[in-house]
């Protein structure tokens, strides 16, 4: 092999080479790698395939009005509402225990809690990263209102927003506190100041949370849960008598804990009792350590004093230090039911001591019983009102009929008709004026509408075979009519004048040979308008009638509008010559 074989051959002669060709790029051939380049290569394939599978998993900019947004929503609602559970829930595992003149921690139940607590953290966290793709309304130049789905956007939006409130709601900060708390009540002095941050913490994390999920319980925001509606706003109100006693019971209670652990201290005047205050469930082990010391706080009769109200001025608390039983259900219960009882009676039969937390808390039990109330009357007055416009309503209409027919000079006979009339008509529509309320909803959902209600229409033999835009220009002629019992709503030979779709009632059919046949819900009366313009039977009412009807000139301008494809239809034609045949052989 000569010399120049030799540095072709070589891979490093044949990069440098590559270089020299195209200084400005690195263009090395795939089969001049040496292992370590092969090694590189493959180690960054592999990591350009996990980002793409990673790029996969992460959903695309979604919209907030999405049902399954909807759906995620809702799952959400109840595990916020859950995680507020769980932080007061943190507070009931501290009980007075008057055997051993201390505090206890149940140490099994705050291990399951902390749990519990966390995964509903990995419900508010996944909230957040939705949020991140979730696009939201912004108003426009014009004054409208657009839906802004660029992410970029998305993120700048939530950053700018609710994005720090629901990180510190996310924050672990309950768990952390209450293994201290654990920690603390095993030997330790610190236990009590522990528990008043696990206080401040949760106060402020349970209104960060209320801050954020109210607006989704009634309404206020696009992933709203509830609508707005009168049953809708009683559960409201509802929700909030129970959330708002369920944080005055929770406080009440860890107030009261406080108020026994400054009675202890007041009790110990020795360091070496402070480590007593606080203890555990089983915390046996660490009695015997030194029996003659535990043996001495068990025995101090001032200290077992502490767990009643003679020596010590507990003021709205009493109750709550007798509550020394080992259930955490029945302590919480009983909570729950202090704080709705006071909400009710406005803190009326609670006197407090000479305490400036405690008269704070007293006048805050009666400020959000009062706010309650009459958030809870106000919504019952509107109900009322509401119900009270339309029985007003309904007497200035009667009154005005009464004084035009009295304008008039009907006849008693006519009055006691048009009573009738208008008595059905009510009781029909409600006061309600549907066309104007339908003229007020988009055209596409008017359509979807029109064809729910006007279902019927396609059981007639001449409707059922027409294109569905031919049928959504004759619903939209169809007009609401009612016809009161023994009315005649066809006439043997009188003009037709209208096509009849009864929706409610009972009629008969009298044909010129006294034949009569029934005709009920669903069916059509005066088809032959099509083929004839005079008709060849009666039709009366047997009931009060509810029916739609389209007038000749409705049905001479949809068959104008749409005359091409009604000519070119054979089965059209072929029921016209069906229904005309009919009409003449009923004729003769």
């Amino acid at each position: 092999m000569n010399e120049q074989e030799k540095h072709k051959a070589n891979p490093v002669f044949r990069r440098s080479i590559s270089r020299m060709r195209s200084p400005s790029s690195l263009s090395i051939a795939v089969n001049s790698l040496e292992p370590d380049d092969h090694k590189f290569s493959n180690t960054h394939g592999w990591a350009r395939r996990i980002l793409s599978s990673l790029n996969q998993c992460i959903p695309g900019v979604m919209n907030p009005y999405a049902q399954i947004v909807q759906k995620w929503n809702n799952i959400l609602i109840f595990s916020y509402l859950f995680s507020g559970l769980f932080d007061s829930l943190f507070l009931f595992l501290l009980s007075a225990k008057q055997g051993n003149n201390c505090i206890a921690v149940n140490q099994t139940t705050t291990k399951a809690l902390i749990f519990l607590r966390s995964v509903t953290n990995f419900f508010y966290l996944l909230r957040i990263l939705v949020k991140f793709r979730l696009a939201y309304v912004a108003p426009g130049d014009s004054g409208s209102y657009n839906l802004v789905d660029h992410p970029k956007k998305i993120a700048l939006n939530y950053l700018s927003g609710y994005f720090l409130i629901d990180f510190f709601v996310v924050l672990p900060l309950s768990q952390v506190i209450m293994g201290l708390v654990l920690q603390k009540s095993n030997g330790h002095s610190g236990a009590n100041d522990v528990v008043n941050v696990l206080q401040v913490v949760m106060i402020f994390q349970y209104m960060a949370m209320l801050s954020r999920v109210v607006p989704m319980l009634v309404g206020q925001s696009q992933s709203s849960f509830l609508r707005d509606s009168w049953s809708t706003k009683f559960v409201i109100c509802l929700v909030g008598f129970v959330l708002f006693s369920h944080m005055v019971g929770s406080c009440w209670y860890l107030f009261a804990l406080q108020r026994i652990d400054q009675c202890l201290r007041n009790v110990c005047s020795h360091f070496w009792c402070l480590k007593y205050i606080y203890c555990q469930q089983n915390d046996h082990g660490r009695f015997r350590e030194d029996p003659a010391l535990w043996k001495k706080w068990k025995d101090n009769t001032n200290a077992t004093a502490c767990f009643g109200p003679e020596n010590f001025n507990y003021g709205i608390y009493v109750q709550a230090v007798s509550l020394t039983t080992k259930s955490l259900p029945m302590r919480y219960i009983y909570s729950l039911f202090w704080g709705f009882q006071q909400i009710s009676t406005l803190a009326g039969n609670q006197t407090p001591a000479f305490s400036v937390l405690e008269v704070l808390f007293t006048m805050f039990i009666t400020a959000t019983g009062l706010l309650l109330f009459s958030l809870l009357i106000g919504n019952m007055q509107n109900f009322v009102q509401a119900l009270g416009r339309r029985s007003l309503e309904m007497f200035v209409r009667r009154l005005d009929v009464e004084q035009w027919m009295s304008h008039m000079k009907f006849p008693d006979k006519l009055k006691m008709e048009v009573y009738d009339s208008e008595r059905y008509e009510w009781t029909v529509t409600r006061g309600l004026n549907e066309s104007m309320l339908m003229e007020n909803l988009p055209e596409v959902l008017q359509k979807n509408i029109r064809r729910h209600r006007f279902e019927f229409v396609r059981k007639s033999p001449i409707f059922s075979l027409m294109h569905d835009s031919i049928l959504d220009a004759i619903f939209e002629r169809l007009k609401r009519k009612t016809y009161l019992r023994g009315h005649r709503i066809m006439v043997c030979g009188d003009l037709i004048d209208k096509m009849f779709f009864i929706v409610q009632g009972k009629l008969e059919i009298i044909g010129k040979d006294k034949n009569v046949a029934p005709l009920h819900e669903g069916e059509v009366c005066g088809e032959e308008l099509i083929t004839l313009l005079v008709s060849n039977r009666l039709v009366r009412c047997l009931t009060n009638v509810q029916a739609y009807t389209i007038q000749v000139a409705d049905l001479e301008e949809v068959i104008s509008l749409y005359s091409g494809f009604l000519s070119n239809n054979p089965h059209i034609q072929a029921n016209r010559f069906k229904l005309s045949q009919r009409s003449r052989d009923e004729r003769m």
